[in-house]
């Protein structure tokens, strides 16, 4: 059919198999460590209450696009934030617009499927339990993803609020609540996925050769200095050493960019990543806009072959 395909929140989010979006990001990841992905260092115009993000690229073989996203408190959520938008994919020959789609989906998705893409990289062999540090959208999608995938390895839920915390834990079979130190204490992996400001984490709480990984922290450090200087650090770039926020992470802010090693030379082989048992490996998110288009790229063929969404000629 011809036109743009417009999707909603809840076809895009229909359309994201976690299977292919692994697939892809993998790509997407190896792509960005080789150089052969084309994206411009995040801009953001800044309004009084929030920021309008623009994040375009391309990612040989999988497509062209971009993301306009806003990030805005949420009123109704002290400390937490809103990311709203919209991803357009575009034709990698030709230029045409092939998709319009949620932004809110498939960032919250491909952020989860990446940090376990790299904590399946990383983690020391057998871990037996896993901490999913905040309650909010994004510990929610990581909890989903690993009751998804495996539903079997035990979660602690570590939050704030401990009624959130019991509400989100139900949502895994394994899964059960705690402080934020006390899911840290004990956890072979330690998923950071909170709105913090300021570090969560105490160094002092993580068990030798821990993973950790973190995703939050858009507004602060979501690492303490500690865990920081300790561990061996990988990133999805190395704008996430070199580059301020909010396109670079907080907390590796004049860290020397040699300390960061890339997500996809692990992932293409090239890297170790993991050199011993008792390596504090730690993985800092700050997102890729070549990884919305490895969602964007999967969202739209998926999309096509369930005959969702509406075309619409523009």
């Amino acid at each position: 059919m011809s036109g743009v395909l417009v999707l909603d929140a809840a076809q895009t989010r229909a359309s994201l198999d976690p299977e292919r979006l692994a697939e892809a990001l993998t790509v997407a990841l190896v792509a960005i460590a080789r150089g052969t992905a084309s994206a411009p260092p995040r801009v953001a115009a800044q309004a009084p209450a929030g920021l309008l993000g623009v994040m375009p690229a391309h990612v040989p073989g999988l497509g062209l696009a971009a993301k306009l996203v806003s990030v805005f408190a949420d009123p109704a959520n002290t400390g937490r934030s809103s990311h709203r938008g919209v991803v357009a994919l575009f034709d990698e020959q030709d230029g045409r617009p092939l998709a319009v789609m949620d932004a809110e989906s498939v960032t919250a998705v491909r952020t989860a499927a990446t940090a376990t893409l790299a904590m399946r990289a990383l983690a020391p062999p057998g871990a037996a339990r896993i901490a999913v540090l905040g309650t909010g959208v994004q510990a929610t999608e990581q909890l989903g993803l690993l009751a998804r995938q495996d539903p079997t390895t035990p979660v602690v839920v570590g939050g704030r609020d401990p009624g959130r915390a019991r509400a989100l834990a139900a949502r895994h079979p394994q899964a059960t609540a705690d402080s934020i130190e006390g899911a840290v204490r004990g956890s072979d992996v330690v998923l950071c996925c909170t709105g913090a400001r300021e570090p969560v984490l105490c160094r002092a709480w993580l068990a030798e050769g821990a993973h950790v990984g973190s995703v939050g922290g858009s507004h602060g450090p979501e690492l303490d200095p500690e865990t920081v200087r300790d561990g061996s650090l990988f990133v999805e770039w190395t704008g996430a050493v070199t580059s301020p926020p909010p396109a670079g992470a907080h907390e590796l802010q004049g860290r020397p960019p040699e300390r960061a090693t890339m997500l996809g030379t692990i992932l293409d082989g090239s890297h170790p990543g993991r050199r011993h048992p008792g390596e504090l490996t730690v993985f800092k998110s700050t997102g890729h806009a070549a990884l919305d288009v490895a969602a964007a790229a999967v969202v739209y063929a998926s999309a096509r072959e369930q005959h969702l969404g509406t075309h619409l000629a523009l």
